[in-house]
């Protein structure tokens, strides 16, 4: 296939060849790479930079890449450096180098960039706009010989701005015209996002690129496209009511828990989970990498965060006497959800029991980063003589105490906007886990009261968050001591429930082994609180008061 475009074209699919497709209207294609004239004044063009560009299941335990057969070869590797660097990829660097750190899902805002390094350029579509696929590695100041951060780029090429907000567009580079191209995010164009489907239903392979079906599985196509709302670290595009595609940013070598889990899970005939459909895949380092999920779009969903903030709202001891909205029902229901996926990835994948060393070894880790946090955040120390005891209290643990502790496979970063309230009932999506966290981190099994304690916080915060910032300026919130009181039993009661729904369609009940879980919730608690010091200082409040809560309470026996 030589691209997934509407475009009659045999234009070749990797950026580094200069041919020329055709448009539906049987014009000249926008030519990629070669020198031009100056861009328009809408845009100056930035020179290009010195010197040559350099860069670097089958069963759901196994290293291979699902859907990958012995017989298919290992796949492409991409095109060396100095092919990339030519024209248009060579052009477009020095822009990213300026557009990467606007962007949300940007992980490295608080450094600058060194450099911008092509690792892989494949052309997708030709046609005026034309689509293309850039991996490129991001170094920054403090990174040493080899390292940084690998982006994952789709990017539109045209001759004329397409009707985007101007986060969306990169800027203009010569082609060898008057006009030259603009460069913008494809995933924010919704002609050149809609020709992405095209590529899972027939399982294209694109210079290194791999698109990839599941087995029985179809891709509609002729779906209108449209980018899903703000994320953290990805970027997801939503087609119709039918798909949602998920693009990894910062894909990492390997398989991404998001995909293993998924496929595994839905193997094991899992309600709780999107439907997977297919995946994006390419090498990086020498390894195959997932660059993107496709799964069914759940068009009736609420997510869970939206769900208890509507609760939260229009309850408060104003309006409501003092009667706490009822949110425990689907609090219940949802610990019953996170119960089954627990159960099912323990079916699916192998299940570690935790012996003595291990449980001091998982305690003393988090000494170490409150250790970290209390220099970070100084209005953690008057708390952290308590918060030591907490994790001296797990670490001096007997096993048998904590109900037989294992480890398996989890979510990893659950919380209430992970959590998707259909009229079926609850599903579970994003098992990326922490997208800070190395792969092999994310990957490794974690006790199930882990991701118990996660989902605890963010009851928590729903509760809370009226009373934050501009929320509280312009909430119905009169007296802030009294809501905050109601905020704490409206917690209170929904995580008491979501823990018994748990304990109902789980093997285990996670409030039996108190000391688990509670060095688990504070440890949680901890990293809010850093997180929010750095990034949201008007959010501190609500971490900071769960550490303030958990200093004050008796160290709970095991």
């Amino acid at each position: 296939m030589s691209d997934i475009s509407r475009y009659p074209s045999s234009t070749h699919a990797t950026a580094s060849t200069t041919g020329r497709g055709e448009t539906g209207a049987g014009e000249p294609a926008a030519r990629l790479g070669g020198a031009g004239s100056p861009a328009p004044p809408a845009g100056p063009i930035p020179a290009p930079p010195a010197g040559p560009a350099s860069g670097p299941h089958s069963g759901p335990h196994s290293g291979a890449v699902p859907g990958h057969r012995a017989g298919d070869g290992p796949p492409a590797a991409p095109p060396p450096a100095p092919e990339l660097a030519d024209g248009l990829v060579r052009a477009v660097l020095p822009l990213l180098r300026e557009w990467l750190p606007t962007q949300r899902w940007f992980a490295g805002k608080q450094r600058p960039i060194s450099e911008v390094l092509p690792l892989s350029a494949t052309r997708l579509a030709a046609g005026d706009p034309s689509l293309l696929h850039l991996l490129v590695r991001v170094r920054q100041e403090g990174d040493g010989a080899g390292e940084g951060a690998v982006y994952q780029v789709p990017l539109g090429a045209g001759r004329q701005r397409p009707a985007l907000p101007d986060a969306a567009v990169l800027g203009w580079v010569p082609d060898g015209t008057r006009d030259g191209l603009v460069l913008f995010d494809a995933l924010h164009a919704p002609a050149l996002a809609a020709l992405l489907p095209r590529g899972f239903a027939e399982e294209a392979r694109l210079g290194p690129l791999g698109f990839r079906r599941v087995v029985g599985m179809d891709v509609p196509l002729g779906l209108p496209a449209r980018v899903g709302g703000a994320e953290q670290s990805n970027t997801s595009v939503v087609y119709g009511d039918r798909l949602i595609l998920k693009l990894f940013r910062r894909p990492s070598p390997g398989i991404n828990p998001d995909l293993e889990l998924t496929l595994a899970l839905a193997a094991a005939g899992c309600r709780r989970i999107a439907t997977p459909l297919g995946w994006l895949e390419g090498p990086l380092d020498g390894l195959p990498a997932t660059l993107g999920l496709l799964q069914a779009y759940l068009p009736d969903a609420v997510d869970g965060w939206e769900l208890a903030g509507r609760v939260v709202r229009a309850g408060g001891p104003a309006d409501r006497d003092g009667v706490v909205p009822d949110f425990t029902a689907e609090a219940y229901e949802l610990g019953r959800a996170t119960a089954e996926v627990h159960g099912a990835l323990a079916e699916t994948f192998p299940v570690e029991r935790l012996e003595a060393r291990r449980i001091t070894a998982l305690a003393d880790a988090m000494t170490r980063r409150l250790e970290a946090a209390t220099s970070a955040v100084p209005a953690l120390l008057p708390y952290a003589d308590a918060v030591r005891a907490v994790f001296a209290d797990l670490a001096g643990a007997n096993p048998r105490a904590l109900g037989g502790l294992a480890a398996q496979r989890i979510h990893g970063d659950l919380h209430l906007g992970q959590a998707m309230r259909t009229r079926q009932g609850w599903v579970l999506i994003d098992f990326e886990g922490e997208p800070d966290r190395t792969l092999t981190e994310r990957r490794r099994p974690q006790p199930v009261e882990r991701d118990v304690a996660a989902m605890l916080r963010s009851f928590d915060y729903a509760a809370m968050h009226p009373l934050v910032g501009e929320r509280l300026r312009q909430s119905p919130v009169r007296d802030v001591a009294e809501f905050a009181a109601w905020a704490a039993d409206w917690s209170r009661v929904n995580r008491a429930a979501y823990c018994a729904g748990y304990a109902a369609a789980g093997d285990r009940d996670p409030l039996a082994a108190p000391a688990l879980l509670r060095a688990f919730e504070t440890d949680k608690a901890i990293y809010e609180v850093v997180y929010e010091a750095r990034h949201r200082p008007e959010w501190l409040a609500i971490p900071l008061s769960a550490v303030a809560r958990i200093a004050a309470e008796r160290p709970a026996a095991p």
